[in-house]
């Protein structure tokens, strides 16, 4: 399913990361680094609340808006009933629409607002995410307590929280359409192989959005996946080739890949995952690219692993979705 846009843009976006995400590449594009996982918070969880309230707070402040300026707020995160979200969101008193799509979480706000300002119904709308790595590692794999070692092919679920803005006045940068994911079963079991996971809900939502528009793959400066890491990286680019007879290989990148220096940085694995991984990539780096006239167009293609612990207990498969947003710049 597959929208275009005609009044939708991008006003504004702010970052806020953890320590890791501070000794990657991409630390100078935040908005705030903290240097420390508990970020002056008693508890993991309350930390990640705070991070994502922070990334809010400093949005409001770099567009100059108050609280009767935002129509609603919607955010999702990945710890149980979306708590961080409704804890941090609470501060402002803005309605509140809470969404869910694990690490496809942010592209799903994106659509949700857009849809909305698109409508005429809302003028401006703030999108949010945010994930922690301990908080999230506890709830969905090895309790971290043990110390349990990974494969390679794990991912490090990102920290921070991140933030968007979009409104209906022309600001330039136009969400131009977007591509509703749907629900993919490769029987996929491995928790900690997320790549292979999402690798073909990726490529699902990339073909159609494509189809639907009559586009090729080099209509985009730059594809963009949000979390698949290197294995699921090369996974995608040879399951296009085989599936579909698309080669993505020279104008796609993985914001997992992305986010970290995979060399120096080893305790990361594969690289990054979680809801505000492509968001950190997404609303820093490539939305200063955007703003700057070094690409013109991109396709943000946000993955998410769809399971709960008990559902990899009882050896069910892994479900996953990736939602997909074009973003222009219009100016």
């Amino acid at each position: 399913m597959t929208y275009k846009y005609r009044n939708a843009f991008i006003e504004n976006a702010a970052t806020v990361a953890g320590p890791y995400e501070a000794k990657g590449p991409l630390k100078k594009f935040f908005d705030k680094t903290f240097d420390n996982l508990y970020n002056g918070e008693k508890s993991w969880e309350t930390a990640e609340a705070k991070v994502l309230q922070e990334s809010i707070e400093i949005l409001l402040n770099k567009a100059q808006k108050k609280k009767g300026d935002i129509d609603v707020i919607i955010s999702g995160d990945l710890m149980n009933q979306i708590t961080s979200s409704c804890y941090s969101s609470e501060k402002f008193d803005f309605p509140f629409l809470g969404i869910y799509s694990a690490c496809a979480t942010s592209v799903e706000g994106i659509i949700l607002g857009s849809t909305m300002i698109d409508s005429g119904k809302v003028e401006r709308v703030i999108a949010s995410t945010s994930s922690h790595n301990m908080s999230s590692e506890k709830q969905f794999r090895n309790p971290t307590e043990y110390g349990a070692p990974k494969p390679k092919t794990a991912t490090f679920t990102a920290t921070g929280g991140a933030s968007i803005l979009l409104t209906n006045e022309n600001t330039g940068i136009k969400v131009e359409s977007s591509t509703i994911g749907r629900i993919v079963d490769y029987e996929q079991t491995d928790p900690l192989h997320m790549g292979a996971v999402m690798a073909p809900a990726a490529a699902d939502t990339i073909h159609r959005h494509l189809t639907d528009l009559g586009r090729n793959s080099d209509y985009y400066d730059l594809i963009l996946t949000g979390d698949l890491g290197t294995y699921g990286k090369e996974i995608l680019i040879d399951f296009m080739k085989t599936e579909y007879g698309l080669d993505i290989s020279g104008n796609y990148n993985d914001c997992g890949v992305m986010l970290y220096d995979l060399e120096k940085q080893k305790e990361v694995l594969a690289g990054g995952s979680g809801p505000v991984c492509s968001a950190l990539v997404n609303y820093s780096v490539i939305l200063d690219m955007l703003k700057k006239n070094k690409i013109k167009k991109v396709l943000l293609v946000a993955t998410g692993a769809l399971f709960s612990p008990t559902m990899v207990y009882q050896h069910e498969n892994i479900l996953s979705i990736a939602h997909a947003v074009s973003l222009e710049v219009i100016k």
